[in-house]
């Protein structure tokens, strides 16, 4: 068998912040001694941007002229030049987590065009009323074939704490069309580019539904979404890329009508 490394980090869920002491050990096992010149510590993180699959072909330009974007690279010297006894040993580490320059630690997040390896701000509520009827959809070809109906409702905060769940409550007033579903969908808008242009990709990460069948009218439907944990972070805006977050409110109707009202949401950690 020969020698093994591991690196240990002392905080167990791994969440830093910039400015943090990142501390934990080295192990080093193997049954022989070990010449080494050195052990060394880096640390990196960096932003990639990177084409989907449907992009492939239309934005190569862009693609390979829009480099990684560093954030983070710190190198420590744990150990001079020697020889590693037999058996285990541990070197404990511990250093500041420091940006580069004025480059912000985004939060870890892998999405369809950009992927963080390794932000705090502030939240004010933002409610919303909404009122959906045939005249205030948008992109409809022929309006006048839609069947009537009137549905109000509000999101009590499009400015979204990223551990809270988005709240609120919808009311369906009147419909001439039997309603099948209502559902929330919560998209993901990435945008990333440069002077050669830009690529921008929509992807459903979550779909709930929060009524099944045809609603009683004037009742309250409440609405409420957990932000999943593993596809949203909070919102960014950079020079080369965007991470942007919306939720569609869907009704489906009786004979395939399917009525659907967007709002941009701002996730937000605090």
């Amino acid at each position: 068998m020969g020698t093994s490394l591991d690196i240990k980090i002392k905080r167990a869920n791994k969440v830093y912040h910039a400015g943090e002491m990142l501390s934990g050990v080295v192990v080093v096992s193997g049954k022989d001694p070990v010449q080494h010149q050195g052990l060394f510590l880096t640390v990196e993180g960096t932003v990639n941007l990177q084409l989907s699959a449907k992009s492939v072909g239309v934005f190569e330009a862009f693609y390979n002229s829009v480099k990684p974007i560093q954030i983070i690279n710190s190198t420590i010297e744990m150990v001079k030049p020697g020889k590693f006894p037999p058996g285990k040993t541990e070197i404990p580490f511990e250093f500041p987590l420091h940006v580069k320059g004025n480059k912000v630690l985004y939060e870890t997040y892998h999405g369809v065009f950009v992927n963080i390896q390794p932000q705090k701000g502030k939240l004010t509520p933002s409610p919303v009323d909404f009122t959906i009827t045939p005249e205030t959809l948008q992109n409809v070809k022929e309006r006048a074939l839609l069947p009537k109906f009137l549905i109000r409702g509000h999101l009590n905060s499009t400015n979204c704490v990223i551990t809270q769940p988005l709240t609120g409550e919808l009311v369906v007033e009147s419909s001439e069309a039997a309603i099948r579903s209502i559902e929330l969908q919560l998209v993901r808008v990435e945008t990333c580019g440069c002077a050669e242009g830009y690529a921008r990709d929509a992807t459903e990460i979550q779909n709930i539904q929060i009524a099944d069948g045809d609603v009683c009218r004037s009742l309250s439907v409440p609405i409420y979404m957990v932000f999943p944990r593993l596809f949203t972070c909070p919102t960014l805006e950079t020079t080369n890329f965007k991470v942007e977050f919306e939720v569609n409110i869907v009704v489906l109707l009786h004979a395939d009508h399917l009525i659907t009202e967007n709002f941009p949401l701002k996730l937000c950690r605090v």
